[in-house]
């Protein structure tokens, strides 16, 4: 009984859908009922076939109009099983391997019934519907020419709509194991059409004869470059999930070299459904040509260090700070504080941790590091274990301008965190520094290596007394990529208004690190910590900033110095060709993480360097910027400016007449 009530509803389906409007301007999908119509037509041409060749093989007349009710009785008979296995249901130019077996089942079922129906017949009134030979032969025929209807359509369809536009690119997938096959799956039978995939790349030779989803299987052990140029493909798509880094770098930069575009295509099982995969296949970015391999990191001395502890983060909102919060937050710890005078970025923060650590104890507090009794309030409140000290001004030409609101913030600021740290007992106080704080050229570095002076010797005047507890770690690193006003966000937006990028000087080179990799760098060393270090991290390799911009530029897809022009504007004031993380004078230590070092620096009186800062914090009130700096290049003797107004305020060195 539910058998035919399913049957019903079917029927009815397709009426309904033969009532809808069609339109023939609009060739996305048909309706159900033309479907049906077109496969019983194809029955109708079938049958026809069936006859003529019977007849041509018996040798007897073959009447055009023979048509009967018998012949109908199978053409109703075929058309009741496309009812029932819906084969009609598919979209003609989807059509796969399923609607293959569904006409198969279907013509079986004709056949077997139809052979019942005729041996029935036969024994009851001594007539038969058709012989077991038309009966073999309209198998054959209409199963194959139903079958090659919907290939026939699918491949008219791919020729016609989606054979020939310039937005589709013609691609190579690198990688033929399950997840490139998925991705390569996935773009061909989507619409609109953004990559034609051309073929597929291997390390294995042997499968060079070979062919997966009608596509060849190319050997990669010629260049890369020369086998897209062969086949055609301008792009090429990353799908190999066992890519070495050096090997993706390597590729890249081949590709890039030659004005090939490269993406990278995500693991199968991160797709996402209700996203066109072509969507989720990514330009390569900068960061990505990172020649660095993967940070491990010790996670049971991270989570050990924050297990269930009260954690404040200054400057939480900004990109540094934000992406400790983030990390942070992965570990089991009590309740985090997060303390910025942005209140958008603020805001920001606090809605992406709200939605993405829905149970993480948090609070965003505005304030600034220089409101010594707001802080104290926040201190005194909460009773943090540990504080991350991110909040600095960072930027070199504005602090050269305005070196009294670097030394409030840079200077008094960290001072005030550093000095509420030890009164109410934490455990640990890091602070974030810069590599400019290494023979610093600018008052922005000048200002954190005060800071960082003050801190070490705060940590070792505490340690004298055993009423104090707190550990006093420093961390310095580099530049960051994608840092906000970094120079890597800054040549995006270049890039978005058609250029120039803008590079001070074509021999300027500077270190640099993704966001994530040095907060997570910044843990390690926390956790490892015993008090009073200065930690520096692994860089890498130095990137020549004019080398930077080429790269961007093609993996933007243009040609630089074509599309996009290169300008020179002059180095900045207070800006160096190279930065460095250590001066002349510095001895390095080993620790057990490979990436992280020891740098052991001169140790400051606290006394004598407490009264120096409270001299320079007294001339930053007044706004008096020669006192200021003249002040920054007594406290920190190897200051020299550099391409800066102040160059004038460093003490020439007097050379003795022999």
């Amino acid at each position: 009984m539910s058998y035919f009530k399913t049957l019903n509803t079917t029927v009815q389906q397709v009426i309904e859908s033969s009532k809808k409007r069609f339109n023939f301007t609009n060739l996305n999908y048909l309706p159900r009922w033309l479907i049906l119509l077109f496969d019983t037509t194809i029955c109708f041409i079938a049958l026809f076939l069936t006859d003529f060749i019977v007849s041509n093989v018996s040798g007897s007349f073959f009447n055009i109009f023979s048509f009967n009710r018998y012949d109908a009785i199978i053409i109703a008979v075929n058309v009741f099983f496309f009812l029932v296995l819906r084969t009609y249901a598919g979209l003609i130019r989807h059509s796969t391997f399923i609607d293959a077996v569904k006409f198969f089942l279907a013509s079986s079922a004709t056949f077997i019934s139809v052979l019942l129906l005729n041996y029935g017949l036969q024994y009851l009134i001594g007539k038969e519907i058709t012989t077991l030979a038309k009966l073999v032969i309209y198998f054959s025929i209409s199963f194959s020419l139903l079958f090659l209807f919907r290939v026939l359509v699918k491949q008219a369809y791919e020729a016609f709509f989606t054979g020939s536009s310039d937005l589709v690119e013609t691609a190579l997938i690198y990688g033929d194991g399950t997840n490139a096959i998925a991705i390569a799956n996935a773009l061909k039978s989507e619409r609109p059409l953004r990559f034609k995939l051309v073929g597929f790349v291997n390390s294995d030779k042997r499968n060079q004869s070979k062919q997966i989803l009608g596509l060849p299987i190319l050997s990669s052990d010629r260049s890369i470059t020369i086998l897209m140029r062969a086949i055609g493909a301008k792009a090429l798509i990353l799908a190999d999930k066992n890519l070495s880094r050096e090997n993706k770098v390597a590729l890249v930069e081949e590709c890039l070299e030659h004005n090939l575009k490269t993406y990278r295509a995500p693991l199968v099982a991160n797709l996402k459904d209700d996203e066109n995969a072509s969507k989720q296949i990514k330009n390569i970015q900068i960061e990505d040509l990172l020649e660095r391999d993967p940070i491990l990191l010790d996670n049971k001395l991270i989570t050990k260090d924050l297990f269930q502890k009260t954690v404040i983060v200054t400057g939480g909102a900004g990109s540094i700070g934000s992406e400790i919060v983030r990390q942070v937050a992965n570990y089991n710890v009590k309740k985090v504080i997060i303390i910025d005078q942005a209140e958008t970025p603020l805001y920001q923060i606090q809605n992406e941790i709200k939605q993405n650590f829905p149970d993480l104890d948090f609070d965003p507090i505005i304030t600034d590091v220089t409101n010594y009794d707001k802080l104290n309030k926040i201190f005194e409140q909460y009773q943090p274990n540990i504080i991350y000290h991110a909040a600095a001004y960072k930027h070199v030409p504005l602090m050269e301008d305005n070196p009294s609101e670097a030394i409030f913030v840079n200077v008094m600021g960290t001072k005030n965190i550093a000095d509420l740290a030890l009164k109410y007992d934490v455990d640990k106080f890091v602070m974030v520094s810069t590599d400019k704080a290494v023979n610093p050229s600018n008052v922005m570095g000048a200002s954190k290596r005060i800071a960082e002076m003050y801190v070490q010797a705060l940590h070792n005047f505490s340690k004298q007394s055993p009423n104090f507890k707190t550990n006093f770690i420093t961390t310095r690193f580099g530049n960051v990529l994608g840092s906000n006003g970094s120079v890597v966000p800054l040549f995006r937006k270049q890039i978005e208004k058609g250029g120039p990028l803008t590079v001070t000087h074509p021999d300027i080179i500077r270190y640099f690190m993704t966001i994530p990799e040095a907060c997570q760098l910044v843990l390690e060393a926390a956790a490892m910590g015993n008090g009073g270090e200065i930690y520096i991290f692994d860089m890498g390799k130095p990137v020549k900033i004019i080398d930077l911009a080429v790269k961007i530029i093609k993996l933007s897809g243009y040609v630089p110095y074509e599309d996009i022009k290169i300008k020179i504007t002059g180095l900045r004031p207070g800006e160096k060709l190279y930065e460095e993380l250590l001066n002349d004078k510095t001895v390095t230590l080993p620790t057990y993480h490979e990436k992280i070092m020891i740098a052991e620096v001169e140790q400051s009186d606290y006394h004598k360097l407490n009264e120096e800062i409270s001299i320079l914090i007294e001339y930053a009130n007044q706004s008096n910027n020669h006192k200021i700096v003249s002040q920054m290049k007594v406290i920190v003797p190897e200051f020299k400016s550099m391409n800066s107004k102040f160059e004038a305020l460093d003490i020439p060195k007097i050379t003795k007449k022999v």
